[in-house]
């Protein structure tokens, strides 16, 4: 799916090049592993004639979600729907292996990004948007963690700082972040959903198809200098504003003022059929930046850790501890300094 260098330093699972060569339906001649996202592994594979990307969504017990299911399914529809070079081709799956086979995408990570290219994702959240009336679209699950009654992302807040008070005990500096410098917040800016019925599930007019993990962090520009978007392990219906917030508050990205503006005003107009989109973004933003400080601290989870090591990037479990408490106070400072292009409460 990606062109990142292959890691010669790590030797290939046993399997996997049969399986690739199942999948290819050619001759495998070499298999290279490329690393991956933080749950996965992606393998460059090589026939006589082609590359492709093998993408390992590990073992279900690391993970209850289907993440292959919502990728490959989602690739498969949204290509369907004739959504072309901004999203790589599925072409191949096996399940039981819980292994799909991609269009490898000969391109790099954007070192740099602008307006032009914010547009260039607005086209395709729009092209995704309309696929929403596509047949099929209604088969499509959930996203991950989609929010669908506004309950669902208190509940999602409750959840995340539950399961991070199991570590706690000992933990005693994530202690006394979640209980003097969260806590408060958490209180405060879930005090903005009062005047709404939080129980009340989103009208399916207002939701969307989208994403989920999505932004410049997960893409790959060709050498013609467009924008390939990779990393549908989470996508299916959601509340607009939980994407558009989403985007906004990724800690992988640094947008400038103008990108952001660019995005604000670029999913208003294209969510704006739905009278409440903009109220809601207002109410819930801050809440989304409270979920991103949590999700920020999943490194302290010990199973979060596991599926670091299976996918490479679990090395220094106490370094990245430290590290990621540190940009959790980061962004929860951001809270209050709402910049250009969102609202203020």
């Amino acid at each position: 799916m990606h062109s990142s260098g292959a890691d010669r330093t790590r030797e290939v699972p046993e399997g996997i090049p049969a399986i690739a060569q199942q999948l290819c339906g050619a001759q495998v001649v070499s298999v290279q592993l490329c690393g991956g996202g933080g749950n996965n592994r992606v393998y460059r594979i090589q026939t006589l004639d082609n590359t492709y990307a093998l993408k390992s969504y590990g073992s279900a017990s690391l993970d209850d979600r289907d993440r292959l299911g919502h990728e490959y399914g989602g690739l498969r529809f949204l290509k369907e729907c004739g959504i072309g070079r901004a999203l790589p081709a599925a072409l191949a799956v096996d399940r039981a292996a819980r292994c799909a086979l991609y269009e490898w995408i000969f391109g790099t990570a954007p070192q740099q990004h602008d307006e032009s290219d914010v547009r260039a994702l607005l086209d395709l959240l729009a092209s995704i948007h309309d696929a929403r009336r596509a047949p099929g679209a209604d088969d499509l699950p959930p996203a991950t963690q989609a929010v669908l009654r506004l309950r669902d992302v208190l509940d999602q807040i409750d959840g995340r700082l539950a399961r991070l008070a199991t570590v706690a005990p000992d933990e005693p500096e994530l202690a006394a972040f979640l209980e003097t410098e969260l806590q408060p917040e958490v209180q405060r800016y879930s005090a903005a959903l009062l005047p709404w019925d939080v129980e009340a599930m989103l009208p399916h007019a207002a939701r969307t198809l989208s994403p989920s993990d999505f932004g410049f962090h997960n893409a790959l520009r060709r050498p013609d200098s467009s924008l390939v978007f990779i990393d549908f392990e989470y996508f299916g219906w959601d509340d607009p504003v939980k994407l558009s917030a989403d985007f906004l508050w990724h800690p992988a990205m640094t947008l400038s003022a103008a990108e952001r503006a660019c995005f604000f005003d670029g999913v208003t107009r294209l969510y704006g059929s739905d009278p409440h989109f903009a109220h809601r973004f207002t109410a819930c933003y801050p809440l989304y930046g409270i979920r991103w400080v949590l999700i920020i601290l999943n490194e302290f989870l010990p199973k979060l850790w596991a599926r670091r090591a299976f996918s490479g990037k679990g090395r220094d479990w106490e370094g990245a501890k430290r590290a990621q408490l540190q940009k959790a106070r980061t962004a929860l400072a951001a809270l209050g300094s709402h910049t250009e292009g969102q609202p203020r409460l």
